[in-house]
């Protein structure tokens, strides 16, 4: 006999009460407790993977001494930003969890690379669209006449994991890519697709059958009006990687970001441009992030940061104009609004600059979001400026923190962002003096090799005021 029950599950993280309760008590909103029908059926293909590889699994208990440690293999895509964001391309039995904003472009990239990926038999679950919808998306993905072109791909229309487990029996593919998991739903709970208790359950469905067939499978997701993954937050812990797909739509960029990783760093970036034909890798995005300008422009900085293992170069636009209001504005856009206030702060104190009565506006160009604090120093540049208005030297940039006492204090990886700034034909860096020191109190010091760039060390906030005005 099938055990039926009741339960309440909040629907923006997934805790589960006995009874309706006006607040959440995990994460504190009000009125989101739906009651939904928990109807557990005996089940007869949850373990049904025994025969799936020729290699049979047994469990049991080992020491850590008999595990033979071995290089895994991964499967590389033609996408060389994919291969990155993911620490080196796909891990075999990794589940990856995709979100992003309606419209941004995730089934795009994804049926994308799916279409040419070699070698390898690729399914492709939707949930969302027909048949032709996709063929028709596809044809227009389709660059070049190319044998490898989807020869190894495979579609699937369905929602119910049931049928969908069928057919991977019968296709064993290498790759599977569910567009999306919110649309799925199990019989073996009775609720409606998208909610908490589907959502975890379908999940952890298709959890199982990738550790224990080795095949990887990629979970493309929806997130809610303010920004977070749709569905409990144990989806995230579920799955072995958390990737955020973002971008203004106003702009062609996209960018690919690791919120969680097993396999890799959880700094790495990505960057795509959207095109009639597709996303489109962008190997050198320090050029799309700086503005092609003629004339020299006051409240403009070039500031060297890195993003994983990745250096960048960024323009940081900044506006200081008298306030005509009672209280001065301070508005931002892809930085933090309090480390621009701090900044202020020590402008003040540290070198007499009023901007208690004036209006801030700072914004990161190219719609990206920073959180690197070596570009303090070109923020602080920046504001200076405009404030005195007085255009900074072109083919000139800065990387370096900056302290609450008006330090300039050294930062990582110092070597990486001078040769960034050299290869994009830029003269002059400044950077911190401590940067200069030498390597023994970690990796943050400068090693003594010629570069081509002309490296400006620098201590003091009130030094860089006297060196740039």
């Amino acid at each position: 006999m099938s055990k039926t029950r009741s339960a309440f599950f909040c629907q923006q993280c997934g805790y589960e009460s006995v009874k309706w309760v006006g607040q959440c008590p995990s994460c504190g909103q009000w009125n989101t407790f739906v009651e939904e029908l928990v109807q557990k059926e005996p089940s007869k293909n949850n373990n049904g993977w025994k025969d799936y590889n020729e290699e049979k699994r047994t469990n049991r208990t080992v020491s850590l001494q008999e595990i033979k440690s071995s290089e895994e293999k991964r499967i590389a895509t033609s996408d060389t930003e994919l291969n990155r964001v993911l620490g080196g391309g796909i891990v075999p039995g990794s589940i990856v969890l995709v979100a992003g904003e309606p419209g941004i472009g995730k089934s795009t990239l994804f049926l994308q690379n799916g279409l040419w990926i070699k070698d390898i038999t690729v399914l492709y679950i939707s949930g969302e669209e027909s048949e032709q919808q996709i063929k028709m998306r596809a044809d227009r993905l389709k660059q070049t006449p190319s044998a490898a072109y989807g020869e190894n791909f495979y579609l699937l229309t369905e929602t119910s994991t049931q049928i969908i487990f069928q057919e991977i029996k019968k296709l064993k593919p290498q790759l599977v890519i569910v567009d999306s998991v919110q649309t799925l739903h199990t019989p073996f709970i009775d609720s409606s697709p998208g909610s908490v208790s589907q959502i975890r359950e379908c999940t952890a469905e298709f959890q199982r059958f990738a550790k224990e067939t080795n095949t990887p499978v990629f979970l493309i997701g929806h997130i809610t009006k303010d920004g977070s993954i749709a569905g409990p937050k144990i989806l995230e812990h579920m799955v072995d990687t958390v990737l955020q797909f973002e971008g203004d739509r106003h702009y062609a960029y996209r960018i690919l970001r690791t919120l969680k990783n097993r396999f890799g760093s959880t700094a790495e970036l990505g960057i795509y441009e959207m095109t009639d034909t597709g996303m489109r890798a962008v190997t050198n995005p320090s050029e799309i992030l700086i503005t092609q300008k003629e004339d020299q422009l006051s409240g403009i900085a070039i500031a060297a940061t890195i993003e994983g293992i990745r250096p960048l170069l960024i323009e940081v636009q900044a506006l200081v104009t008298q306030s005509v209001y009672g209280t001065p504005q301070r508005t931002v856009s892809g930085f933090d609004l309090r480390r621009l206030q701090l900044l202020l702060a020590v402008l003040e104190k540290r070198g007499g600059f009023h901007f208690g009565m004036k209006d801030v506006f700072l914004n990161i160009a190219g719609g990206i979001k920073v959180e690197d604090p070596s570009i303090d120093l070109a923020v602080l540049c920046s504001l200076l400026s405009s404030f005195e208005d007085v255009p900074l030297p072109q083919h000139i940039c800065f990387a370096g923190e900056v302290g609450l006492s008006g330090e300039i204090r050294a930062v990582n990886r110092i070597e990486q962002r001078i040769a960034e700034a050299e290869k994009l034909g830029f003269e002059k860096i400044i950077v911190s003096k401590y940067n200069l020191a030498c390597r023994q109190a970690g990796q943050k010091g400068l090693a003594k090799q010629k570069f081509n760039i002309e490296v400006v060390t620098m201590g003091r906030v009130e030094e860089v005021y006297r060196y740039l005005f």
